[in-house]
């Protein structure tokens, strides 16, 4: 029977009802036709093929599903506004199980003018980057990259320094003892032309 129903191509633009908004990206499905799905585009606008007699539902969040059923036509094309209903619910009142600590607007304004609060840069900023705020900040803030990055450059220029201390390097220029040797080597004639056999 679906195939003898004549194709239609269904077009048109989903609005919030009674106004000229449109509700972009609202689901279009054909609940006659396999469940085809398409959406709406970001203006509301949507056309895609169907048949007469398919029953077709338009669906988006906060808003009420409607369904509409294609008419018998003459022509093959059909056009129309689809006005979606908002769904508005109302929240209970809340209320707060402390009160607060001001019996009125009046003393809150007067306890909130009377903060002394520093209009000095200079002092604020020393008390913000204060030894004792900085390592408060280093215990709760995450290091970034440039920060990981710089500590490990770090680390391993103080590992080389450490290395480089602590080995003992063999230079004999440096000994004292290795130039009183030479010297008396010298004296001696060790190093003699005479004394070298070629």
């Amino acid at each position: 029977m679906a195939q003898d129903k004549k194709a239609v191509q269904f077009s048109g633009f989903t609005y919030a009802k009674d106004t000229d908004i449109a509700v972009p990206f609202v689901t279009v499905r054909n609940t006659t036709f396999n469940n085809e799905t398409i959406a709406a585009n970001h203006e509301g606008y949507f056309s895609f093929v169907v048949r007469m007699g398919d029953v077709i539902e338009f669906s988006s969040i906060g808003y009420e599903t409607v369904r509409v059923t294609v008419p018998q036509l003459s022509e093959d094309k059909y056009t129309l506004r689809v006005e979606l209903n908002p769904l508005v619910e109302e929240l209970p009142v809340i209320t707060l199980g402390r009160p607060l600590p001001w019996a009125s607007i009046e003393e809150f304004n007067r306890e909130f003018l009377a903060i002394n609060i520093s209009n000095d840069d200079v002092i604020t900023a020393k008390r913000n980057l204060s030894p004792q705020s900085m390592a408060l900040l280093a215990q709760i803030l995450p290091r970034d990259a440039g920060e990981i990055q710089a500590y490990n450059s770090m680390q391993r220029h103080i590992n080389m320094s450490n290395k480089a201390i602590n080995q003992n390097f063999n230079n004999p220029l440096l000994n004292p003892f290795a130039w009183g040797a030479l010297i008396n080597q010298i004296k001696r004639g060790d190093y003699s032309r005479q004394r070298l056999k070629y």
